[in-house]
């Protein structure tokens, strides 16, 4: 027995010993031999390597209101294991779909998928999963939903009779992300980035290596426990934030704009809509829109990927009558269109092809002017493949632009498609059908180059970049011109033109965008589609648009607006209903906001007459002066009692109207006395009090109804009072007497100043 027991005592203590023994040897192996390899491991395991996120850059309007911004934002985290351990998962799944919901129709789905990720298992289905996020609902939310939630987890802890800031397994973690204030808002044109902070659209994509800035960089040496060590060595290179972009949109405009597309949405029903305001001198995008539209705060809430497409430069269509501009421009400088030239209109024929007007029987053997009002596709034909002939008609084409990219510094622009070969298809080219597929972007471009003396010009939406911490400017986007497509007189012919298609009231198709006290030009365009699959034209479908411009005589915003398939109940009639209305209310607007003066003019039911240069009547007699204007068409007031003429308005050189009022003085229009203003426009008076130089007040609207003069030579002051047209009782411009006691010849009150 005693044996026994030392054997086994002996036993017991060899394998101690031996285990003694090899945890010796592990531990000098580890010790000495693996030493230098293990220290350097544990080295780069106690060093931190933290990244530090850059802040993205702002995108700002022209006047420094913010469009895109990164802001706080909260994420909302579930702990499974926990929230089994406290059997709250119904509580949890139906609480938070009650905060986390958009509308009261997807709470059902949402409660069942915060429960499938409040119950959600590992993999290999072992155990609860340890955290997970709700995408998309809990995901980087706003702070007011956050406050609902850390309420909601105080009410369980009540419930639960658990301490304040225990843990239930519903969490929220601070995050950033990208904030869209206007929502809605110019979302075609900034974009979005995504919830991982990935840009996906828009001027988001288009600018990200100028808004992402640089990450930086913080690395420090921490124990065993991740907590930093006294005396560690830190490498800091801190984050470089991005750069703000100030662009040209004017968020006022660009809130216009969508305010009057809702409106056409709302009674026409298009499949889409399209707008952009401009700047004509410089082609500065001023507003850009597209309906249908999307908020870039909830991107995934989109209906159609579709509805992500900026139609404006990403999409081609048939410009119908919008592209008559070409053809009347290059008609103008090449000497061949006379506008009171006659034609048959109704039908023309083009080898084996007959082409119609909109009216098919036409209006009988009319002008070419009235045939621009009534937008005549026989008018065109003649003037663009007859008189220019194709190859002039092409070469302007593309003069203006429309077979290649305006290179506007936005994403996804794709080039207008021009190929006419045959005969016919360069006659429907004239009219804007057939083998001339445009972008709105280059229609844009091309009737701002009319309002800009013939200058084509770079359209552009991007103005500066901007350094965020000192606001200073760090590069800036100068208009470019492209070329010169026509001379500055043929451009200022065709606004004149176009001017009356709107002015117009009897026969101007754009009679409906006329504004009461601004001189407007602009153009329809009704376009029949090809029906998908097809070579021929649908009879009941259309793209309607309308492009115009304001004030005439110094345009400050363009404006482009298409509509595709309006619901016009099979009506082409209706086509100038659609957008003129809306182009009005943008541009009033606009007009009003940007400071530009109306004059209140009564409509306008004859055409305007051609300008003209003022002659110069310096140093002749009256009669010779009278017999100038008489030979130029003009009709002159002459006061004074001198030999000679020592002033003149409007000066030598000056681009006129045939008829505006023009004076000369035969001596020094300081010793002259106001003539009489009465049943003069206030137009008409105002270049009197200013030929005169008299200071002039005015009370009412209309025309002038009575004048009371005060002062002396130098300080002279007139009051006019102006009535409305209906209550206007005093003499007509015809028989108002001048000092001399002669007659002032001049328009009736029933036509409108230029």
């Amino acid at each position: 027995m005693t044996k026994k027991i030392k054997a086994r005592s002996l036993l017991i203590g060899g394998v101690f010993t031996l285990l003694f023994i090899v945890l010796i040897t592990k531990v000098y192996w580890i010790q000495v031999v693996e030493a230098s390899w293990l220290l350097d491991k544990a080295e780069k395991v106690w060093e931190t390597d933290k990244v530090l996120a850059p802040v993205r850059g702002s995108i700002l309007d022209r006047n420094d209101k913010v469009m895109a911004v990164d802001a706080t934002s909260y994420t909302v985290t579930l702990n499974p294991k926990m929230i089994d351990g406290y059997h709250i998962s119904e509580d949890v799944a139906q609480g938070l779909a009650e905060i986390l919901k958009d509308s009261d129709e997807a709470k059902p789905a949402l409660v069942n998928k915060i429960r499938e990720r409040a119950t959600k298992r590992k993999a290999d289905d072992s155990d609860f999963a340890a955290n997970v996020e709700i995408r998309n609902e809990g995901w980087k939310i706003e702070k007011d939903k956050a406050d609902e939630v850390t309420e909601f987890i105080k009410s369980m802890r009540t419930k639960l009779k658990l301490k304040e800031k225990t843990d239930i397994g519903v969490n929220i973690l601070e995050d950033k992300k990208r904030y869209y204030p206007g929502e809605t808002l110019a979302s075609h044109i900034l974009g979005y980035t995504n919830k991982e902070g990935v840009p996906s659209l828009g001027l988001e994509i288009k600018l990200d290596d100028v808004l992402k800035g640089v990450p930086g960089m913080m690395n420090y040496e921490t124990d065993g426990k991740g907590v930093e060590l006294p005396d560690s060595k830190i490498n800091f290179k801190p984050a470089e934030d991005g750069k703000n972009v100030r662009l040209t949109i004017d968020k006022n405009i660009q809130f216009y704009i969508e305010s009057a597309l809702a409106k056409v949405n709302e009674k026409w029903h298009p499949k889409s809509l399209t707008a952009i305001a401009v700047d004509p001198h410089t082609m500065e995008i001023l507003g850009m829109a597209n309906v249908p539209t999307f908020n870039p705060n909830k991107y995934w809430m989109i209906k159609d990927q579709s509805d992500f497409k900026n139609n404006a430069v990403a999409s081609r269509y048939e410009p119908g009558s919008t592209f008559k501009l070409v053809t009347l421009a290059g008609a103008l400088q090449e000497g061949v269109f006379n506008p009171s030239e006659t034609y048959q209109s109704g039908m023309i024929r083009v080898q084996d092809r007959e082409l119609h007007d909109h009216n098919r029987v036409g209006w009988g053997k009319i002008s070419f002017l009235d045939g621009l009002k009534r937008s005549s596709n026989v008018a065109f034909v003649k003037l663009g493949y007859e008189k220019l002939g194709p190859s002039k008609l092409e070469n302007y084409i593309r003069q203006f632009g429309f077979d290649q990219k305006t290179n506007i510094d936005m994403p996804g622009e794709v080039s207008g498609l021009i190929d006419m070969k045959y005969p016919s298809e360069f006659a429907t080219a004239t009219y804007g059908q057939g083998k001339v597929v445009v972008t709105a972007i280059q229609q844009t471009a091309a009737y701002a180059a009319m309002a800009n003396g013939g200058k084509l010009m770079w359209p552009h939406i991007v103005k500066d970049i901007v350094d965020p911490k000192t606001g200073q400017t760090i590069q800036t986007f100068a208009p470019q011109m492209v070329r010169q497509v026509v001379s500055e007189q043929t451009a200022n012919q065709v606004s004149n033109y176009l001017e009356q298609v709107v002015s117009d009231q009897e026969i101007g198709t754009g009679k409906l965008a006329y504004i009461d006290g601004y001189r407007v030009a602009g153009k329809t365009g009704t376009a029949n589609l090809v029906l998908p699959g097809e070579k021929t034209y649908a009879t009941d479908t259309w793209v309607i648009s309308f492009i115009g411009y304001a004030p005439v005589e110094n345009p400050r915003i363009l404006v482009t607006l298409i509509a595709d398939q309006p619901d016009l109940g099979g009506n082409y009639h209706l086509g100038g209903q659609v957008l003129a209305p809306a182009f009005k209310d943008i541009v009033t607007e606009s007009l009003k906001y940007m400071g530009v003066a109306s004059t209140k003019q009564p409509k306008v039911t004859t055409p305007e007459a051609n300008k003209l240069k003022m002659p110069n009547f310096a140093d002749n007699t009256a009669d010779i002066a009278k017999e100038i204007a008489k030979e130029t068409g003009l009709k002159l007031e002459v006061h004074g009692k001198g030999t000679k003429v020592v002033d003149q308005f409007p000066k030598a050189g000056t681009e006129i109207l045939a008829t505006q009022r023009i004076y000369v003085a035969l001596q020094s229009v300081d010793e002259l006395s106001l003539p009489n203003l009465q049943g003069r426009s206030l137009r008409d008076a105002m270049e009197a009090c200013s030929f005169f130089k008299v200071n002039c007040q005015t009370s009412g609207e209309g025309y002038v109804a009575d004048q009371s003069a005060s002062g002396d030579a130098g300080s002279r002051t007139v009051v006019l009072q102006l009535r409305p047209l209906s209550e206007k009782t005093a003499a007509t411009p015809s028989a108002a007497p001048t000092p001399n006691g002669k007659e002032a010849s001049g328009r009736t009150a029933a036509k409108k100043s230029p």
